[in-house]
């Protein structure tokens, strides 16, 4: 690269210029709407109140409601079809409760998040009780299917 040494001075001042002239906001080419930039974060927490915390604390309600209603389950669950019916039935308590525990994190309603942390957890241990004895973890054995 040899010849003469550039002016930077100067070609600055004609990129001042053009810049000068250009319009502060980018144009539009179809004359609509621009569109919002795109966040790379995760979506805002929704603030509680009004319609949403009610609608949290019915899903907790229908969580702690089904939880407290495998308390009374009246068939045997001993083996075969009953036994899968019950922990398809403690696996929908769990899921309610992460459900619920899910949407109060996001309305940030704190005993509502307990509870459904709680009813989760009530889950778990309803199917933990039934399956840890049929694959030998605890001292009783029992089996999957009837004989």
């Amino acid at each position: 690269m040899t010849g003469p040494p550039r002016n930077w001075d100067k070609e600055l001042a004609q990129i001042d210029k053009i810049m000068a002239k250009a319009p502060t906001s980018p144009p539009v080419a179809s004359g609509g709407p621009v569109p919002a930039p795109r966040s790379s974060g995760p979506p805002p927490l929704a603030p509680a109140g009004g319609k949403g915390a009610f609608s949290t604390w019915l899903r907790v309600l229908l969580a702690v409601v089904l939880a407290g209603a495998m308390t009374q389950w009246p068939y045997g669950n001993r083996c075969g079809i009953p036994l899968f019916l019950y922990l398809g039935s403690a696996g929908v308590v769990a899921l309610a409760g992460l459900w619920s525990g899910v949407t109060s994190w996001r309305r940030r309603l704190g005993l509502a998040h307990g509870i459904s942390l709680l009813v989760l957890l009530w889950g778990l241990i309803l199917a933990a009780a039934v399956v840890l004895p049929r694959i030998g973890y605890a001292k009783a054995t029992a089996t999957w299917f009837c004989p």
